[in-house]
């Protein structure tokens, strides 16, 4: 709670004193704005903070703390999600016709359970004033933490007197680096290695590793090839996402990539112990496991045979039942078409083929977006290795081992997914104890950059990892 006392603030003993990483935001020029178009004004302020403040801030783990007209406050769970959220959000929010000045402050702070005061959100304020429209300040106590983890440049622009404290700070004015996210993740996959090692038949399997932190084992589907995968935009969009806070390990699954692809079986048992392989090789005790697709039967079973390892398990657009288990004709009578269709139009750049694959895998994407897909299919695998795996994957079956799955999990699902059906994803969910399901809006399986599924895919997945 916080008193008026003589005209002065004074914290009774329900407020926390406690270190926290700060941001203050405004609107620059917002007052002559509103007096010159103010109903404009207001549209694109509710826009800035629909679209771009809420989603993003939520995304690096951050609180808006308040509303100040033409501004907010924050708060955030370490300095470097601070720091890069307000890069993000200075970059989403280009088109805007607002332009907002920002400030990132590491100090003490004073929580009454309903606002936060004191010299750290003073000092943040006194730094925002000092930067123009559309740029960035920060401390030199952010500076120094943030300076070696983060892709952004450092400008010392002084040290400054700052009113009602009692030491000068240093200001730095923080950019985004040369080094984009973009090209940090294109250079870790360039210089990736590469390694091998070998499943419980003898089948060799190829996996790396990319950034470093605590590990994420990535379990993919039935398409994948390590040195290509940056090309599929949601797999791309995860590693960028990941790359920066954890070691991700990724495989080839059996018969696609760089793994062995001339093989005899191709049984979902064999996936599982594939990954075990992987992950003995690596000497991995505990770590958490994101699966797509048919990946995450594979990443249950293991999870559920494996309960002292997978501290948290992510499923996205996956099924404990494949198509031929799921007791229809018309389920059967796909999965024979779809098996055809791979052996007959897999890789090839004909239009009727790339449209039948778009149809159930990314209804929504682009000529050239489509087109990219049938090169990597051609890449990936050959066509009688993908219709053995698509076989194999349409006769999974594992809903008996569901329930024991013990670590936490979040299950997402698009609701209008052609290629898995939402249902299937909301029965895994419902089997396994205690697990979070979030639908999705949309209708493409292989998501799209951009799109609101998309967006909410990586931030959920993203919160529920850091939690």
């Amino acid at each position: 709670m916080v008193l008026l006392v003589n005209g002065e603030l004074a914290l009774s003993d329900c407020s926390e004193l406690r270190l926290a990483a700060i941001m203050m935001a405004d609107v620059a020029g917002y007052t002559t704005m509103i007096e010159n178009d103010s109903a404009t004004t207001v549209e694109a302020w509710k826009a800035a903070c629909e679209r771009v403040l809420y989603p993003v801030i939520e995304f690096h783990s951050g609180k808006i703390v308040k509303l100040t007209g033409d501004g907010f406050l924050a708060e955030f769970a370490s300095l470097k999600r601070a720091a890069e959220c307000a890069l993000e959000l200075q970059a989403r929010l280009g088109d805007s016709i607002l332009t907002f000045r920002i400030a990132v402050h590491l100090g003490d702070i004073y929580d009454d359970g309903q606002d936060i005061h004191g010299e750290g959100v003073n000092i943040a304020a006194r730094i925002e004033s000092l930067v123009e429209s559309g740029e960035i300040g920060v401390s030199g106590a952010v500076r120094d933490q943030v300076v070696n983890s983060i892709a952004a440049d450092f400008e010392y622009i002084g040290e400054h007197v700052l009113k009602h404290v009692s030491a000068p700070v240093r200001v730095y004015k923080l950019t985004p680096s040369i080094k984009s996210s973009s090209t940090t993740i294109d250079s870790l996959a360039a210089s990736q290695s590469i390694r091998y090692c070998q499943s419980a038949d003898g089948t060799s399997i190829a996996y790396s590793i990319l950034g470093e932190g605590p590990p994420v084992v990535l379990v993919s589907n039935w398409l994948s090839h390590l040195e290509h995968d940056l090309s599929l935009p949601s797999r791309r969009a995860l590693l960028e996402v990941l790359a920066g806070e954890y070691s991700i390990v990724r495989f080839d699954v059996r018969g696609s990539g760089l793994s062995d692809r001339e093989i005899a079986d191709m049984s979902f048992e064999r996936s599982v112990e594939d990954l075990l392989a992987v992950v003995d090789a690596l000497d991995l005790e505990q770590f958490s496991v994101v699966a797509l697709s048919q990946g995450a039967a594979t990443a249950a079973v293991f999870a559920a045979r494996q309960p002292d390892r997978v501290t948290k398990l992510v499923l996205y657009g996956g099924y404990a039942r494949g198509r031929r288990r799921r007791g229809t004709e018309g389920d059967i009578a796909e999965s024979d078409a779809f098996i055809t269709m791979i052996k007959q139009g897999w890789g090839k750049e004909i239009d009727a083929y790339i449209q039948m694959f778009g149809t159930f895998f990314m209804p929504d994407a682009s000529p050239d977006q489509l087109a990219g897909f049938t090169r990597f299919q051609r890449i990936a695998a050959t066509p009688e290795s993908a219709a053995r795996i698509q076989l194999a994957t349409d006769e999974i079956d594992v809903e008996d081992e569901l329930p024991g799955v013990v670590a936490p999990t979040l299950v997402l699902h698009v609701r209008e997914d052609g290629r898995s059906p939402f249902e299937e994803g909301r029965k895994m969910a419902a089997a396994i104890p205690g697990a979070r399901f979030v639908p999705l809006e949309g209708r493409n399986h292989a998501l799209l950059k951009g799109e609101p599924a998309m967006e909410k895919f990586l931030q959920e997945v993203a919160r529920f990892l850091s939690d």
